[in-house]
């Protein structure tokens, strides 16, 4: 068994493109429509996010209290933290810090729509 993606509504998918596939360097592996909702789906070599976005839908209003936040790889929590917030302007929520029992130094940004996505450098 294995975790294949996770699904999340998006308001608009042009901007959780440019968030997750341009500023985050995630790919855009497929899409495809199904009864008018939008499916794109980025990631990487062990997952991916799957990006819904229905026009018809309310825009979609995070709880951390249900989904705390995403994780994504980097390979420098420090520069990746800076070059996002520089393209997107989006907010940091805490970080670049290192969690020593984690083995890792990582970063929070609130990215499209409210979501958090935790950036990890794991440590060696």
């Amino acid at each position: 068994m294995d975790v294949i993606h996770a699904a999340i509504w998006v308001s608009d998918l042009d901007d959780a493109r440019a968030f997750f596939v341009d500023a985050l360097d995630l790919e855009e592996n497929w899409s495809f429509t199904l009864d008018g909702i939008e499916n794109v789906y980025v990631g990487g070599d062990h997952g991916e996010i799957q990006l819904r976005y229905d026009p018809d839908r309310e825009d979609p209003d995070p709880d951390r209290t249900g989904l705390d936040h995403l994780a994504v790889s980097v390979e420098d929590v420090d520069a990746t933290t800076e070059r996002v917030v520089e393209e997107t302007g989006c907010d940091v929520v805490d970080g670049p810090l290192t969690v020593d029992d984690a083995d890792a130094r990582v970063s929070f940004l609130e990215g499209p729509d409210g979501y958090v996505v935790e950036l990890v450098e794991p440590l060696e």
